[in-house]
Formats: structure tokens, sequence, C-alpha cells
């Protein structure tokens, strides 16, 4: 795949000539509304294999291999020019496409009020090729020990006919906020916790599911080593079904870093016990707060490297956000922004008529506009180029994989990566 980033003057033709593909299949990969209104700084994913790369002043053969990860020798060979031809400026390569990683993804998906939304279904179908696991968000647990079911819809007969295995993802939420008090009782009152584990069992078995998924948040730091062993008793009955076991975790950076949504989350009790962690790297850019990237590079890696000092790197999933915000401006504190898919925020920049920024440092993209009313927004979100950086710390740090919060937001280019990156492990191993 190669990615492109739209500059004055391009158009859908001159691209498909430049890099041997057609017009129609740029259209249909990255879902363009309308091809005639192409934004400036938009990244724009052209679906072919391997990529091209236009020499820059500085560069040689053997420093445009390592940029790509082969050898001087083969860009030489694929490109039939000696191996010690002296390159020109613009001179265009052809790279070849990097051996695959194999790698697991999970996408949660999160029906909200009474049915499901027929929008949202046919987001996790479109996904499913692309995921290992399926994950309904979620079932609520019960101070009694019940559960409170999410709708599931058709999702597990979607996971059943892709070969995802289902998540059975349970929370610690009351009227839909994480309740420290909830997380009390089922770490400590044995006979409400038997019972808890009992009505997980019988309901997993029915709806058939085969992992279960723990996003215990803003427990008690006190009940750290209480949620531990209850981990470590959850995994031992499911062991017993032949179940998967994991959960997810704020994002730290310390053994000791305090707070009611870190504390009792013990990155490496977790390593030991669980089969994989899902640790949520994203919303430092969030509704509530000043506009900033939702998930910068630099945050995200600093977690990262952190949670494979307690544990292998090969157990954990990195969490990414599937949206972005459209903030007002100046911030305000108490006021919220809004959630935008990635095509919705291109489409708003086409609207406004207004340039795509990208942020180095944080490798993300955003742009600002001026509304109707004389306001001005700052938009922060996710596009190719910001994706492919996190595709590259999962290579680089040996990570299990990726996990999507959520889906229901359209997101082309991610998947077309995906598959330039990865191959998806599946239920049967392949």
């Amino acid at each position: 795949m190669q990615i492109h980033i739209i500059q004055p003057g391009d158009s859908l033709t001159a691209l498909a000539r430049a890099y041997g593909s057609s017009v129609n299949d740029i259209i249909e990969a990255n879902e363009i509304p309308n091809p005639n209104q192409l934004v400036i700084g938009q990244a724009v994913v052209i679906p072919i294999i391997g990529s091209f790369y236009w020499v820059q002043q500085g560069d040689n053969l053997y420093s445009i291999a390592r940029r790509f990860g082969t050898t001087h020798q083969e860009l030489a060979r694929i490109n039939g020019i000696p191996v010690d031809q002296p390159l020109q400026v613009g001179f265009r390569l052809y790279i070849p496409q990097r051996p695959k990683k194999q790698t697991e993804t999970n996408a949660y998906v999160e029906p909200r009020g009474d049915t499901v939304a027929p929008e949202l279904e046919t987001a996790a179908r479109d996904a499913a090729p692309y995921l290992t696991y399926l994950a309904p968000f979620s079932y609520q647990a019960l101070r009694d020990g019940s559960l409170k079911e999410p709708l599931l819809n058709n999702f597990p007969a979607i996971a059943q006919a892709n070969n995802n295995t289902l998540m059975m993802v349970i929370t610690n939420q009351e009227n839909d906020q994480f309740s420290d008090e909830l997380g009390r009782i089922l770490l400590n009152d044995m006979a409400i916790q038997d019972r808890f584990l009992n009505n997980i069992v019988s309901t997993a078995k029915r709806v058939g599911f085969r992992d279960i998924h723990f996003d215990f948040e803003f427990l008690r730091p006190a009940d750290r080593e209480a949620y531990n062993t209850f981990l470590r008793k959850a995994r031992d009955r499911f062991k017993q079904e032949g179940w998967l076991i994991s959960t997810a975790l704020a994002p730290k950076t310390s053994a000791e870093q305090e707070g009611a949504w870190y504390t009792a989350h013990d990155y490496r009790a977790h390593g030991e016990i669980v089969d994989f962690v899902v640790i949520m790297t994203y919303e430092w850019g969030y509704s509530g707060g000043p506009a900033m990237a939702v998930s910068p590079i630099g945050p995200v890696r600093e977690v990262i490297e952190y949670a494979i000092t307690e544990m292998p790197s090969t157990k954990i999933m990195m969490g990414q956000n599937l949206y972005g915000y459209d903030w007002t401006l100046p911030f305000v504190e108490g006021s919220i922004a809004k959630a935008v898919s990635p095509q919705q925020a291109i489409q708003l920049a086409a609207t406004n008529n207004v340039a795509i920024q990208y942020d180095e440092e944080a490798q993300a993209p955003f742009f600002h506009y001026w509304d109707a009313e004389g306001k001005r927004h700052e938009v922060w979100f996710e596009d190719a180029r910001s994706i492919q950086a996190k595709f590259d710390l999962i290579k680089e740090l040996n990570l299990r994989g990726i996990s999507y919060w959520k889906l229901g937001l359209s997101f082309p280019q991610n998947w077309l990566l995906i598959t330039d990156n990865f191959n998806v492990i599946k239920q049967n191993g392949a």
C-alpha cells in the first residue's frame, strides 16, 4: 500500500497514473465521497502491492533500504539498476512489500438504547474479516452477582461466520458509570463472587463466548490484591472450560502511579495471571478536556514500554481509538467536544475548505475551522499516517496486537492497512 498526502493540484487521475492504480480503486479503497473535492493534506491510501519512493536530497540506496527494512542489493535488483548507481533526486524506486507479522486484533462494539442500530451491525459485519476477537460491550455485573446483558442481536452469528473468538466483556458499571462500591462487593464477598462466576460460566456456555474479558475500572486502591486474587480464581475456573481470560488496563507509566483509575491495576500480576491484556492507550485528548491528539505516539510508546518491563510483550494488545474530536475554542471547563469519525473529519475539512495539517511529534492529523456562528474549532482525528505509526510500534515492540474502541465510526483506511501490515490470527490459528 502507498500512503499519499494530497498536495495542491493533485487529482485522482494523476494519482492513479503515478502509482499504477485506477481512479475507481482509489475511490473505493478510501470511500471518497466527493472525488472532485480532495482536501489539501488529506492522506489517501493507494491500493497497490508494495509502494513507490521518490529519491530526495542526501539519499542513497543503502539509506533508503534501511528505512524500508530491506537491503540495498534487493532494491537494486527489483528496480533493475546497478547496486552502485548514484541516485538522482526525483528518481522513482519501487519498494517491495515487507513481510507481514502474525497479529491478533480485537474490536469492541457498543449498542446503545433499546435496539441495535442496523448501521452498527453492518460495521461489525464489515470489520469481522479483519478481527481475531469481536467484543460486545458489555455485561454489567450486579451487586447480587447476576449479570445485566447487553444487546447481542446478530453479533454471535457474525463472529461465528468470520471465525472470530467472541469476547464476553464484563464491567463494574452501574448506570453506565464505573462503581468502586460494586467492585468492592464483587471482589470481597465470597458468596456473591461465587454466584457471579457461576453466572458468567452459564452465560458464556449459552452464548458461545470463548474469552472472558474483565474491564473493571475505578476500583478502590485497597482492592488491588483482591482483584488479583479474583482473577486467579476466575482463570482456574475458566481454564476448565478451555476459555481464555483477559483484562482491560488503564494506561500507566510506573508501578507507583496513583489515582482511582490506576492503583488497583497491577500490571505485573495481570501479566502473570491472564492470557492477554488490552491497555487503553487513548483519551489523552478527550471529550471533556482541551484539544489535543487522542492517542499521541509519544505517550502511547511510554505506556507500552513500561508495560513490557512488567509482562511479556506478547500478552499486550495496544488500545486504539477509531474516532477523533471536534472542540469549540477557546476550551471552557465543562464543555464537551463532539466525537467524529475519520471520514467525518475529512468531510468537515472539505466543507469548510481548510487544509489538514499533521503534527509530527504526536503523529496525528488536525485542522481548524470557523463555524457559521463565528466560533473557531480544532479537530484531531486518525488517518493512514497515524495508524501506520501505531502499526510500526506494534511490530517494533513485538506486541500481541491491537484492540479498537469502538466499531461504528468509519475509518476504511485502517482495515486496508491491517491487511498490508499483518496476517490476522483467527480461531484456527491461521
